[in-house]
């Protein structure tokens, strides 16, 4: 309504002026009348999409079925790789049942939780400790740092479970196929003020398993997390370079404060 009546009071002030009358000879008052109203219409509905979809409860609901459908494919593998250790290596099973158990606790935690780069990188650590039992020496990673020091990692906000699935994809997709030694790179980076990780791992065509089902829907569910978490400002690519698959993460550079930095604790949350 306001658009059309705005338009409908500018053709009458502008009725007055002669060169107006003169230029729009045939012009009526109801034709853009109309146009302006489907106008306001067109936008009016935008904007009540654009309101439901980044409604706080939605994004909440829609964060914890995300959250639910991370299958941690790990779990069974690793209780079987600590079962054939309790007897032979009873301290090296105990350890891994404590990564193990850290690792459950964090799948159980609130969607929106945040934690710190530095907790996420512990927790992959853990998580492929874990691993190291089941895959052995053909499993090793590299850590790399670009522009980013011990302070950002230890202060950095990340959503929670956002680099451990990347992992575990890594490991699934590049190192089980293989047969010989496979080289997983964390890469961390910083520029400006966006954070960028990216986890690369060996692209075996031939199988066909980088591309499968399986690991297309665990990157589409962490593409749509940076979605509802960061809007257009959170990114997940992937590429295949010199045969190796790469999948980039990027989101905004924000701090935690001090103090949950110092105590290691972070239970912020994002609406």
């Amino acid at each position: 309504v306001i658009p059309a009546g705005v338009t409908g009071l500018v053709i009458l002030l502008l009725s007055s002026y002669d060169w107006f009358l003169q230029s729009f000879v045939d012009l009526s008052i109801i034709g853009p009348m109309l146009i302006a109203a489907l106008f306001g219409i067109s936008l009016q509905h935008y904007f009540e999409l654009r309101g439901r979809a980044f409604s706080p409860v939605l994004v909440e609901a829609r964060l914890q079925a995300l959250q639910a459908r991370i299958r941690p494919h790990f779990l069974f593998n690793s209780l079987n790789a600590v079962l054939a250790l309790i007897r032979t290596e009873p301290r090296r099973a105990e350890t891994a049942l404590e990564d193990l158990a850290d690792l459950i606790r964090v799948l159980m935690r609130d969607p929106r939780a945040m934690t710190t780069l530095e907790n996420e990188c512990q927790l992959c650590r853990q998580y492929l400790s874990i691993e190291k039992i089941r895959l052995g020496d053909r499993l090793k990673v590299q850590w790399e740092r670009e522009g980013i020091d011990d302070e950002v990692v230890h202060r950095t906000q990340i959503p929670t479970l956002l680099l451990q699935p990347l992992v575990e994809n890594a490991v699934h997709y590049g190192v089980e196929p293989s047969t010989t030694e496979s080289i997983i790179r964390i890469q961390l980076k910083k520029t400006v003020e966006r954070i960028e990780i990216a986890v690369i791992n060996p692209y075996y065509a031939q199988t066909g398993l980088v591309l499968s089902d399986g690991n297309q829907m665990a990157l589409n569910n962490i593409r749509e997390r940076l979605a509802l978490l960061y809007d257009v400002e959170g990114q997940l690519t992937t590429a295949v370079v010199n045969g190796q698959f790469e999948v980039r993460v990027r989101f905004p550079y924000v701090k935690t404060s001090i103090s949950d930095a110092a105590t290691g604790k972070l239970d912020k949350k994002i609406v």
